[in-house]
């Protein structure tokens, strides 16, 4: 019997955009968020997609029904803020793969956050050389592969230490314990001797 005599049966689904919107959702590409990553990096990850992203994100990833989505779509075409409705995602695919309250929980963690604060669970990490610059400790902390990244994120305003930016590329830091802060989700608790 020769290939290609019997017929085949084709199945097509669709693809999930990933968190850009436009490539395939994909680890290699980073555009991914993982089932098994923490509740407060699921959550986070939901609600940073485009307004636009989240109904195609709903039409495939949510148990609401299509009349539901439909209802909800509509809302936010007369007016409601579209960020309700992916807080409403962003809870319902934590819940999904965290339960409920460690989905409560994050969603805190991102309010605490996004207000300035620091979330309850952070790295820690014991470093001695005190004083250290804060590019080198930037670096030893994990939070940049090289003092030259380190300096570049200084220049963009990304960096803070316990809660204040930085932007003086020659800061040494003493002995004692320190938050560092890269972007809004990096974070340490570095103590230095």
């Amino acid at each position: 019997q020769e290939y290609g005599q019997e017929p085949q049966c084709i199945l097509t689904m669709p693809l999930l955009e990933g968190l850009d919107g436009v490539e395939k959702m994909s680890k290699s590409k980073g555009n991914y968020i993982g089932i098994n990553e923490p509740a407060p990096t699921l959550y986070a990850k939901v609600l940073s997609i485009s307004d636009e992203l989240m109904w195609r994100w709903y039409t495939l990833l949510s148990f609401q029904t299509e009349a539901q989505i439909a209802a909800l779509r509509a809302e936010v075409a007369a007016g409601r803020n579209p960020k309700d409705a992916k807080v409403q995602l962003a809870l319902e695919l934590t819940t999904r793969f965290h339960g409920a309250a460690a989905a409560a929980a994050a969603q805190q963690d991102f309010i605490h956050r996004s207000q300035g604060g620091v979330p309850d669970a952070i790295p820690e990490r014991s470093l001695g050389g005190a004083p250290l610059g804060i590019a080198a400790l930037l670096k030893a902390a994990g939070l940049a592969p090289s003092s030259s990244e380190a300096n570049r994120l200084i220049d963009g305003a990304g960096v803070r230490v316990d809660g204040a930016p930085i932007s003086d590329k020659g800061l040494r830091l003493g002995p004692g314990t320190y938050v560092l802060q890269v972007g809004k989700r990096k974070f340490v608790r570095v103590t230095l001797s």
